[in-house]
């Protein structure tokens, strides 16, 4: 399945590639700093970063969905599911250091203007728009820029769109970045996509052996095998 950067009509799930810190001249600086120090880590020339969004499109409706730094609270519904903390974890008390996931219907990307190669049409049809947009509350709100996962990259907006696609049925190998782009924190989502799928795989039940003694379900046992642990 090939992406197409033609925005298709009806149901589908569409990619936005936003060059990281559009808008925002301190987030842009801080990332190219960013880059130029793990470029140079890693001996490479630097590339440009990027921040990505998906926008569904479902029954007529079309929804946004991005991993943001967490706004003030105003009346403005922007279909946030859950939020998460920024750089530690007890730093998360504070709102300026967390972030927000939305599932935003009728909502907007900010700085849509300046996506390159966008929108890039994944996936047409009900199904898996429906599911992408049913997983969205299941997202793991790990700490945003470490890898409490241990899975080799960071945690951002970027672990949020590609958990999404690979939990959804998406073919993740068919989604390419713009040119010199990288995007961290892709591989993390991707990472915990794969262990998910694999720990979803139920085994089939073995039955007891005949001369295993059972506890009687009627009563009360004080056997440690019952007892819930922490």
């Amino acid at each position: 399945m090939s992406a197409s950067t033609r925005r298709a009509d009806g149901d589908g799930v569409d990619l936005y590639w936003l060059p990281l810190g559009a808008g925002g001249h301190v987030v842009r600086w801080n990332g190219r700093l960013y880059e130029a120090l793990v470029a140079r880590r890693d001996r490479r020339a630097r590339r440009d970063l990027y921040h990505s969004a998906l926008e569904v499109h479902l029954d007529g409706h079309r929804y946004v969905i991005e991993s943001a730094p967490a706004l003030h609270r105003t009346a403005l519904d922007r279909g946030v599911v859950s939020e998460g903390a920024v750089g530690m974890p007890s730093l998360g008390r504070m709102r300026s250091f967390r972030y927000e996931v939305r599932r935003w219907r009728e909502g907007v990307i900010p700085d849509a203007s300046e996506a390159v190669d966008s929108p890039r049409r994944l996936s047409s049809g009900p199904s898996r728009a429906r599911q992408v947009l049913d997983l969205v509350p299941a997202f793991p709100t790990r700490t945003w820029g470490r890898d409490e996962l241990r899975t080799g990259d960071m945690w951002n907006s970027n672990s949020l769109t590609a958990w999404l696609l690979a939990r959804s049925g998406h073919d993740t190998d068919a989604v390419h970045l713009p040119q010199h782009g990288r995007a961290p924190g892709w591989s993390a989502g991707l990472v915990l996509a794969e262990r998910d799928a694999a720990a979803a795989t139920v085994l089939p039940a073995v039955a007891p052996a005949a001369h295993e003694d059972l506890p009687d379900p009627h009563e009360e046992c004080a056997d440690t095998r019952w007892e819930k642990t922490s």
